[in-house]
């Protein structure tokens, strides 16, 4: 058969929730902040990355969703160029961003600056896991599986990953968000396991009561 790409792991985190490819495997206080919910999460599942606590919140919903995601998968190769991240969101580093426009009235805070940038919970995630293949973060007014797609294929025609971690990440406050897909070239007799479009979407909107 040709070589196929496939959607081998999923996981979401929202809601105080926490789920993996579609199993429900952690859910907190529903009043419960972000900051409480994080670091609950961060203990349930034993993360063992003591720079955790002094992470800003989007990697740290970047990290947790990152674990559940690669949590018993095994790889062929383990050349840290193999494995790719694409991620999105809405909101940049606003969150971060704030709390740090707060700080400058006194005395700027550069353990908050050096998290006003998005893309640096790609960084926290490739230091964690020692990857270093190709990386992209992108602002999208919501979930583009679209262009994901597109963006994804196109690093695994052009470059020499074997994989690619693609999603979104978005925090804003309490209102926080994560979902990453776990994409390699494998094949797959399953049409729902197929890395397309429509089955991010699906995934992306359904799963977990997303309506």
């Amino acid at each position: 058969m040709a070589d196929h790409k496939k959607i081998s792991a999923y996981s979401i985190v929202r809601n105080n929730t926490v789920s993996k490819n579609g199993a429900l495997i952690f859910e907190y206080e529903k009043d419960a902040g972000a900051n409480d919910f994080l670091l609950a999460a961060y203990r349930q599942f034993a993360i063992n990355y003591p720079k955790f606590y002094k992470m800003d919140n989007l990697c740290k919903l970047g990290i947790i969703a990152a674990e559940v995601l690669l949590k018993d998968q095994t790889f062929e190769s383990n050349d840290p160029y193999a494995t790719g991240i694409v991620l999105s969101n809405a909101n940049s580093s606003l969150d971060t961003d704030i709390k740090y426009y707060d700080t400058v009235a006194n005395i700027a805070s550069p353990a908050l600056f050096v998290y006003t940038l998005p893309n640096i919970v790609i960084g926290e995630i490739s230091i964690k896991f020692s990857f270093k293949g190709e990386n992209a973060f992108f602002i999208f007014d919501s979930f583009n599986a679209d262009f994901t797609t597109h963006y994804v294929n196109n690093l695994f025609d052009t470059t020499g990953i074997h994989r690619c971690i693609c999603g979104w990440v978005d925090l804003p406050g309490n209102d926080y968000e994560a979902i990453l897909f776990l994409i390699e070239k494998k094949e797959t007799l399953n049409e729902q396991e197929a890395f397309t479009k429509e089955n991010l979407n699906n995934i992306y909107y359904t799963s977990n009561g997303k309506s």
